[in-house]
C-alpha cells in the first residue's frame, strides 16, 4: 500500500523549507543519474519555485540541461549510506543508481526518475537563467508536481514523531548529517 500522497503545489515549498539534503535525479536520451546536494531551498508560492546549486562537472547537471528537467527527492535517515554512495562517485563513470543501492521510480510529470523510498518528491522544470547557471551555478525551477510520504507530511507541514527511519537528512560535513529533531509548536 502506497502511503504517498500529492502536495498541493502551493504547499510545495514547506517539503523543502526545513533545509533538508536532496537527492537530484534526472534523466535524458535513455540516460538517468543521481545525485547528492545540499543547497536546494524553496523560492516562491505561485507558481512554485526552487532554487538549487549544481556544480558544471557533474553529469546530472548534464543530464538537466538536456532536458530542461529533474526531480528533488528528499531522503530518509535510512537512506543515509546511499547518498554518501549517490553524492561520492560520477555518473559519467557508472550506474550510480545501482551503484548507491538507490531505486528509481516513474515520476508524474517528468521524464526524470524519482528516487523510491524518499519522502518527498518534487518534479521541476528549469526556467532557463543562463547567466545565473554558468556564473552561479544556480538553477531556478518550477515545481510541476509534489508529492510527500504521508507517515510523515500531512495536513500542510511536517510530523516525524515515530517515524525514526523517515526523518530528513542535513549534511553537516564529510558524510555525516544531522537528522531532523521533535516538533516544538509556537502556538498558544
Amino acid at each position: 500500500m502506497s502511503t504517498l500522497q500529492d502536495v498541493p503545489l502551493a504547499q510545495a515549498y514547506r517539503l523543502l523549507n526545513h533545509g533538508p539534503t536532496v537527492l537530484v535525479s534526472s534523466a535524458h536520451d535513455g540516460r538517468q543519474n543521481v545525485m547528492a546536494a545540499a543547497w536546494a531551498m524553496p523560492l516562491d508560492f505561485d507558481p512554485p519555485k526552487i532554487l538549487v546549486v549544481i556544480d558544471k562537472a557533474t553529469h546530472t547537471r548534464q543530464l538537466m540541461e538536456a532536458a530542461g528537467e529533474f526531480a528533488l527527492n528528499v531522503p530518509c535517515r535510512y537512506q543515509a549510506q546511499a547518498v554518501v554512495a549517490a553524492g561520492s562517485a560520477s555518473g559519467a563513470d557508472c550506474d550510480k543508481f545501482a551503484a548507491s543501492g538507490l531505486t528509481p521510480m516513474a515520476a508524474q510529470r517528468i521524464g526524470a526518475p524519482l528516487v523510491a523510498g524518499c519522502s518527498a518528491y518534487l518534479e521541476c522544470r528549469i526556467i532557463q537563467e543562463p547567466h545565473n547557471q554558468q556564473q552561479y551555478d544556480l538553477f531556478i525551477a518550477e515545481v510541476v508536481a509534489a508529492q510527500a510520504d504521508s507517515r510523515v507530511f500531512s495536513g500542510g507541514r511536517w510530523h516525524f514523531e515515530g517515524q525514526d527511519a523517515l526523518r530528513s537528512l542535513h549534511h553537516v560535513a564529510g558524510g555525516h548529517f544531522f537528522v531532523s529533531g521533535d516538533t516544538v509548536s509556537g502556538q498558544p
